[in-house]
């Protein structure tokens, strides 16, 4: 998400930082760019209007176009004024009242309202340590209520009992007494879509609200749909006092205008995100973060989390043994690799570093395959514990066999180990540097030298 977006006020920003001073007709030409790129990525036109408004009136000031380093007091400008239009402070989910906390989910059909559910009850079992009950209000399309006890049993969170032909209200309250005997601290309600609004579905959302008046109402929207969900958001609002939004498929190859605008259109904040499938790809929406990363300058704060949540601390702890000691053998590249997979692939984690939008342009241009690390893992499993902890033992009988039980070529295995010898290397520097060498060189004091 944002990719384009990014790239195109990458662009104009570059432009800015080359030049030593700027007079007020280069700030309002990279306005215009500005401008056009936000409209061009679906954000409202009303919100692109305020927004470039807002940055002019500050970027052409006289603090600006006689600083040091204009270029980048323009970008900082632009960051701020993106961070305000996203919402300023982060607001999660809101669960400080009496349990159980009715959490009531809304939206289209085919927004991912039940798999949201489902995710965001996995989140707070898991992580916030709350005993949740889910259940399915929608009765309209076949099978929704088995979809929410299939996805409650793979992700261990408790779902209402289905009772055939009951109506929507009268499971919202079923659910919520089931949820008070059974010392729940939150009831999630999954309620039914439609393909498009329409007064059965806003009547049938409204009846639900005034039976068991949950404390948050939370709209799920899909960030591929561009200025439909803006839309869809000014409807249900009108409607129901919605109390935050969800973003789904944030993930995909959606141009990021529905998140910048939703927020400014119907007041609300997003509070999560959907960055995958799988029922744990969900995160908190954080205004400042975001904006860092549609501007290129990274988001290491959740890189570093989405680390601590996937990395286990005894492993690591190992690990930085064996780096002591200049010991590193394939098992601990093996494992070096299935971490960077579970955070994201290599382009995940490049998405959350700062400065590397032209290093993703030469990954996209030099085709890189992410699956590249699925086959490298796949290579070092089809090794003898021998060969793992001893490489040099790999000679060409050996690398024969390894392609043929990974399903790779000779030419992938040794490129594997060819990696693995670079990597080596870099930690046999680490080990002699210690941390105030490495504090003192840097990364460059790890590269080959020439």
């Amino acid at each position: 998400m944002f990719e384009s977006l990014s790239g195109r006020l990458a662009d104009v920003f570059e432009k800015l930082k080359r030049r030593g001073a700027l007079s007020e007709s280069d700030v309002s030409e990279a306005m215009r760019d500005v401008r056009v790129a936000l409209l061009e990525a679906d954000v409202a036109l009303p919100v692109v209007r305020d927004f470039i408004k807002k940055v002019q009136a500050e970027a052409v000031g006289q603090e600006v176009l006689r600083s040091v380093t204009p270029g980048q007091m323009v970008v900082k400008i632009v960051h701020d004024q993106l961070v305000e239009m996203l919402g300023a402070e982060t607001e999660g989910l809101e669960l400080l009242a009496p349990a159980p906390v009715g959490i009531m989910l809304v939206g289209l059909q085919g927004s991912g309202k039940t798999t949201t559910t489902a995710k965001i009850a996995a989140r707070l079992q898991d992580r916030d340590r709350k005993k949740v009950l889910m259940a399915s209000l929608d009765t309209q399309r076949p099978a929704a209520q088995e979809q929410l006890k299939v996805l409650g049993e793979q992700a261990g969170v408790a779902t209402l009992p289905i009772v055939a032909g009951q109506q929507p209200v009268d499971i919202a309250k079923r659910a919520n007494d089931a949820a008070r005997l059974g010392g729940y601290d939150v009831v999630m309600l999954d309620t039914a879509g439609r393909l498009q609004i329409d007064e059965a579905l806003m009547a049938e959302a409204a009846a639900v609200h005034a039976a068991v008046d949950p404390y948050e109402i939370l709209l799920v929207a899909d960030a591929m749909t561009g200025q439909d969900a803006v839309n869809v958001a000014e409807g249900f609002k009108a409607r129901l006092p919605l109390t935050g939004i969800v973003l789904t498929r944030v993930d995909g190859d959606s141009r990021g205008g529905a998140a910048l605008s939703m927020r400014a259109v119907t007041g609300c904040p997003i509070k999560v995100i959907g960055v995958g499938e799988k029922l744990d790809e969900i995160e908190d929406f954080h205004p400042e973060r975001i904006a860092g990363r549609i501007l290129g300058m990274g988001d290491v704060v959740s890189l570093v989390e989405k680390a601590q949540e996937t990395i286990e601390e005894e492993e690591a702890e190992k690990l930085a043994k064996k780096i002591q000691k200049g010991e590193f053998d394939l098992d601990d590249m093996a494992k070096q690799l299935g971490q960077m997979r579970k955070m994201g692939g290599l382009s995940g984690m490049m998405e959350l570093l700062p400065g590397v939008s032209k290093a993703k342009k030469q990954m996209a241009e030099a085709k890189i395959d992410e699956s590249a690390l699925l086959h490298q893992e796949a290579i070092i499993s089809s090794m003898t514990p021998k060969e793992r902890q001893r490489p040099k033992l790999i000679h060409a009988s050996r690398k024969k066999r390894i392609a043929k039980g990974s399903g790779t070529s000779i030419q992938d295995v040794n490129k594997l180990l060819k990696q693995y010898q670079t990597m080596r290397k870099m930690m046999k520097r680490m080990s002699k540097m210690g941390e105030k060498g490495l504090a003192r060189h840097g990364i460059q004091g790890l590269m080959p030298r020439m």
